[in-house]
C-alpha cells in the first residue's frame, strides 16, 4: 500500500504539479504587474486596521489570517525545512523563497475571489471558498471541480493537520517532560473540543491570541540562535545561494544534491508550508468582516509572507549557521539539535513551540475540513464532522502514521488542481477588481490632494 502511495505520489508531486503551481504564481504575479510584491507594506497597513471588520462577515480580518495562519505555521515550519535541507541542501532554502515570491500572488488570488463568490448558509454565516468560487464564478460544467476540492479537502484535513499533528504533539512531549501519549492525547481533544464547541468565532478568537504569540517565541529563539552564531551568517546565505544553482557535496550524513534535488524540495516543502494554491486559506478569508475583495486579499497574501520568508527562513538559517544540516539528523530532530546547542533550555522551548504550532493546526484545519464537509452534504454534517475530529485528535497520539502521511500527501495535491484551474479561469475577475481597487484609491488620493 505504502509502495503505490509512493508511487502516486511521486506523479501528483512530480514536475507537472510543482510547473503548475509554480507557472500559476508567475502568471498571477505578472497579471497584476507586481502589484502583490510591491503592496506589502500596504498590507501590513490593513492589517493593523484589520482588528475590526468594515463589513459583513463572522470574523475581523485580522482574525481571518490569524486563522489562516494557524494552519500554516505547523510542524512544517520546523520538521518540513528541515527535511528539505536535509535532502536537497541550502540550496533548497532559496528554491523556497522562490516559489513563496509567486505564491503571494496565488494567496492574494485565493481570498479575492474567495470574498467575490462567497455565500451566505442556511445559518446566515458567509462561506466561501474553492468550492464557492468554482460554483459561483465557472457555471455549472464546472461544478465537478468544486465537489473534487470538497472531497478532497474534508478528507486531507485528518491527515496532516489532525492525526499526524496529534502524533507530533504526543511524541515531543513524552520525549521531552515523560508525559504518557494517553495523557496527550485526552488532554488535547478536550482543548480541540471546546474550542470547536464555539465554531469559527471561538477559533478566530484563540488563533488571534495563540498565533502572534506563539510566531514571536519561535522567531525569539531563533533570533538568538543566529545572534550567537552572527560571524557565519554571511557564509550560510552565499552557500545558500551557491549550492541552489551548483549543488552540494556529500559531508558527514549529508547524501550530496543535485540543483534539481534542492530545486524540488524547496518548491515542494514550501508549499506544503504556505498552502499557496492548495486552496485551504481563502475558506478562512471568506468569513473575513469586509465587502471589499482586494483588501481582503491584500491582508491573505501576508500569510505566504509570514510563513516562508519570516518563519521558514529563520528554521532554514539556524539550520545551516549552526552546522546541523549535513549531520546524521534528519527532520524534526535536526532542529531540535540546533535549539540544543546553541539556545539555554532549547529542547522545552522547541517543544512548546511544536505544541502550539500543532494544536493551531489542529483548529485552523477543522474549519476547512468542516466547511468541504458542508458544501457536500448540508449543515447537518457539523456535529458529526466535529465530533470525528476530536476523536481523531486522540487516535492520533495512539497510532503509527507513516501511511497516514502518504495519504495526507495525496490528497493535499489532489486538493490543489482544481484549485488552480480555477485560479487560471477566474484570473481576468482578479486582475480588474485588482485595477478598480487601485484606480479608486488614485482617485481618493487626489481628491484629498
Amino acid at each position: 500500500m505504502e509502495d503505490v502511495l509512493d508511487s502516486i505520489n511521486e506523479i501528483i508531486w512530480g514536475p507537472l504539479m510543482l510547473g503548475l503551481i509554480l507557472g500559476t504564481g508567475l502568471y498571477l504575479t505578472i497579471g497584476l504587474k507586481g502589484v502583490s510584491l510591491s503592496r506589502i507594506p500596504h498590507a501590513f497597513v490593513l492589517l493593523v486596521r484589520g482588528r475590526n471588520g468594515d463589513g459583513d462577515g463572522e470574523i475581523s480580518p485580522f482574525n481571518a489570517l490569524m486563522t489562516a495562519l494557524s494552519s500554516t505555521i505547523g510542524t512544517g515550519n520546523i520538521a518540513g525545512v528541515a527535511t528539505a535541507v536535509g535532502i536537497g541542501g541550502p540550496g533548497a532554502l532559496f528554491w523556497m523563497w522562490c516559489a513563496a515570491v509567486l505564491g503571494i500572488a496565488t494567496k492574494y488570488a485565493e481570498a479575492v475571489l474567495a470574498v467575490r463568490y462567497r455565500e451566505t448558509n442556511s445559518t446566515g454565516k458567509k462561506v466561501g471558498g474553492p468550492m464557492y468560487y468554482i460554483k459561483n464564478g465557472l457555471g455549472k460544467k464546472w461544478h465537478f471541480l468544486g465537489f473534487l476540492f470538497a472531497f478532497f479537502g474534508a478528507l486531507a484535513g485528518f491527515g496532516l493537520a489532525n492525526t499526524v499533528q496529534s502524533n507530533t504533539v504526543s511524541l515531543a512531549l513524552m520525549s521531552t517532560f515523560s508525559i504518557p501519549t494517553i495523557v496527550s492525547g485526552v488532554v488535547m481533544s478536550f482543548l480541540v473540543g471546546l474550542v470547536l464547541l464555539g465554531g469559527l468565532k471561538r477559533i478566530a478568537d484563540v488563533a488571534g491570541r495563540l498565533v502572534p504569540f506563539m510566531a514571536a517565541l519561535y522567531i525569539g529563539c531563533t533570533v538568538f540562535i543566529l545572534l550567537v552564531n552572527f560571524s557565519e551568517i554571511p557564509r550560510a546565505f552565499l552557500l545558500i545561494i551557491d549550492s541552489a544553482f551548483n549543488g552540494v557535496a556529500a559531508g558527514g550524513g549529508f547524501a550530496g544534491s543535485t540543483l534539481v534535488v534542492a530545486l524540488r524540495m524547496g518548491v515542494a516543502r514550501g508549499i506544503f508550508s504556505n498552502e499557496a494554491g492548495l486552496g485551504s486559506a481563502p475558506i478562512a478569508h471568506a468569513a473575513a468582516e469586509t465587502n471589499n475583495p482586494v483588501r481582503q486579499g491584500n491582508i491573505a497574501m501576508l500569510g505566504t509572507f509570514i510563513d516562508t520568508l519570516i518563519v521558514c527562513t529563520m528554521t532554514g538559517l539556524v539550520l545551516v549557521v549552526s552546522g546541523v544540516w549535513d549531520g546524521e539528523a534528519a527532520g524534526a530532530a535536526m532542529t531540535l539539535m540546533a535549539f540544543s546547542a546553541n539556545l539555554p533550555y532549547g529542547e522545552p522551548l522547541l517543544t512548546i513551540c511544536i505544541v502550539l504550532f500543532a494544536f493551531t493546526s489542529m483548529l485552523g484545519w477543522s474549519y476547512y475540513g468542516e466547511r468541504c464537509a458542508e458544501f457536500l452534504m448540508g449543515p447537518k454534517i457539523i456535529v458529526p464532522f466535529r465530533v470525528m475530529w476530536v476523536a481523531g485528535v486522540f487516535f492520533g497520539t495512539q497510532l503509527s502514521l507513516s501511511l497516514v502521511w502518504k495519504i495526507s500527501d495525496m490528497l493535499n495535491g489532489l486538493m490543489a488542481f482544481p484549485n488552480l484551474i480555477a485560479l487560471i479561469l477566474l484570473s481576468p475577475v482578479v486582475f480588474k477588481l485588482t485595477s478598480d481597487y487601485r484606480r479608486e484609491e488614485n482617485e481618493n488620493s487626489s481628491e484629498r490632494a
